[in-house]
């Protein structure tokens, strides 16, 4: 590790199941960039990111998921507007100050790359969406669905405002006037496939989009769910390859 200049990675947790490290591993590959490389760094407690930067001097930077998105924000010394504004932070440009010091600025491509992947498959019929979910991801999602004029609820297991309701609140009168159904949960993810949001599923229609932010597996017990029911389904995957591309271009800017 010594011999590469430039270091990158992902910090989260658990992140056995993330396709970052591949994304950037054939981005390094096919550009000849022989200088550079991208690690996982599983970390279940926020504290230990102190340990990862000084333990690399040549960190340049991080991506960030679950569960950290949010309770990153108090150690960065700086945030972009955007990232201010959706209260969640999903990468971080490293800056190397005089005495070794790191400099740490924090913004929100999951903005750019949720807008980006879902902005082809929207028409009129999406006037309302629902989010489940209520960590970072839901908030970056929220707010590129709000800058484009749709109405936008949580689902939570544990409501607490007036925007946000209980699973159990879900009926076929929710179901069917929320044609945009968004699921931010970590359920479903490999290794744990057999999971799911639990939503009332007979209630959805030919009229709906389902759009899970997990990529693996690339179709989810949630996205099969709604395929069974005739709506569309999209997964992930443009997502975050539109957003580890907007990173690479803030790490090198």
């Amino acid at each position: 590790m010594n011999s590469i200049s430039s270091l990158y990675g992902l910090i989260g947790f658990p992140i056995d199941h993330s396709f970052s490290k591949k994304i950037f591993d054939q981005k390094f590959l096919s550009q000849n960039i022989i200088d550079s490389q991208y690690e996982l760094f599983s970390i279940e407690n926020i504290s230990d990111l102190n340990s990862i930067l000084s333990k690399n001097n040549n960190l340049k930077g991080l991506n960030v998921t679950i569960p950290h998105k949010v309770s990153i924000i108090p150690y960065l010394d700086e945030m972009d507007e955007t990232a201010l504004a959706v209260g969640a932070v999903n990468t971080i440009k490293i800056i190397n100050k005089d005495n070794n010091k790191k400099h740490l600025v924090g913004f929100n491509t999951d903005v750019y790359g949720f807008k980006q992947s879902i902005k082809p498959f929207l028409d009129i019929n999406h006037e309302k969406a629902l989010i489940l979910g209520n960590g970072g991801a839901a908030k970056a999602v929220s707010w590129v669905l709000n800058k484009m004029g749709i109405v936008c609820n949580f689902v939570s297991r544990n409501p607490s405002k007036s925007n946000e309701l209980n699973y159990k609140d879900l009926n076929e009168w929710v179901i069917k006037s929320h044609l945009l159904i968004i699921n931010t949960t970590p359920l479903g993810t490999y290794p744990n496939i057999d999971e799911f949001p639990p939503i009332p599923y007979e209630f959805i229609t030919e009229n709906h989009l389902l759009y899970d932010l997990t990529y693996n597996p690339g179709e989810t017990t949630f996205l099969k769910k709604g395929k069974l029911a005739g709506s569309q389904i999209l997964n992930g995957q443009s997502m975050l390859e539109i957003q580890a591309e907007k990173a690479w271009e803030i790490w090198n800017s």
